[in-house]
Order: C-alpha cells, then sequence, then structure tokens
C-alpha cells in the first residue's frame, strides 16, 4: 500500500526544502495542512519534541516507536501504513476519514528532517517489541 501520489510528492518536496534551507516553507505547511487535515499540526509537534525513533536490528528490520502526546508509545510501521494508535484503527480504518494518524505523519516528517532518534536492537529485543504489541492488542 502506498500513499497517495500527490501526499508522496509533498513529503519528497519538504525533504528537499528542509535539506537546503533547513526549514519547510510556509506554502509546503499550507499542502500538509490540507492533505493530512488535523493530523498535520500534532504530527509537525511530535517531530519537534523528537518523539519518533527508528528501532532498526542487525538484520535491517526497522520499526518505528513514537511517544505520543498522551505519553503512551505507538509502534508504527512506514512500510505498510500502520500504528497501533487507537486513532489509526478509528479514523483511517473503520471511517476511512484520514489518510494517516498522527503518529505515521510524525515519522514520514521526521525522515524527511532527519530528525528520528536512532535505536540499535538485537534481533531478541526486536521481536519482543513485536511480541509485546500482539499482547496489548489481544
Amino acid at each position: 500500500s502506498t500513499l497517495p501520489a500527490v501526499a508522496e510528492e509533498l513529503l519528497r518536496e519538504i525533504r528537499k526544502a528542509f535539506q537546503e534551507t533547513s526549514q519547510v516553507p510556509d506554502e509546503l505547511l499550507l499542502g500538509l495542512k490540507f492533505i493530512f487535515g488535523p493530523s498535520a499540526v500534532p504530527a509537525l509537534d511530535l517531530v519537534d519534541q523528537r518523539s519518533v525513533t527508528r528501532v532498526r536490528s542487525p538484520s535491517g528490520r526497522t520499526l518505528y516507536q513514537v511517544l505520543g502526546s498522551s505519553g503512551k508509545l505507538y509502534t508504527c510501521y512506514s512500510s505498510c501504513h500502520f500504528c497501533t494508535c487507537p486513532a489509526f484503527g478509528f479514523s483511517v480504518l473503520q471511517k476511512s476519514e484520514s489518510l494517516l494518524c498522527k503518529h505515521i505523519l510524525a515519522v514520514y516528517l521526521s525522515q524527511a528532517m532527519g530528525a528520528c532518534q536512532e535505536l540499535p536492537v538485537s534481533e531478541e529485543q526486536l521481536t519482543n517489541v513485536l511480541l509485546a504489541e500482539e499482547e496489548d492488542e489481544g
């Protein structure tokens, strides 16, 4: 599954602008708000607070953890646009009101702006993170 082309292009432009000027121009911020709606500003806040961590194992498997505004840690999979937060399940999956939740958008924005924390873990530690998520859902 991929994002709509317009969203992909916007994220590419944000990355390019940020690499060149270390900031995101107002017109791209407006585009972000237009495409992603109410998720845009909270996602930018999460990026500003450096709440996004890329968890990577030696085999190269990667997931992201985002410390939400409530203090809860959510696991995001950027490869399939999935987040463990309740808003994702409700607004994105059930009602199709949003493309993404604020946590996944924060992952994409922090990638574009080079603002991800890095957490190298062992394969076993990564497995434990994944199993902990299953237990939370079950």
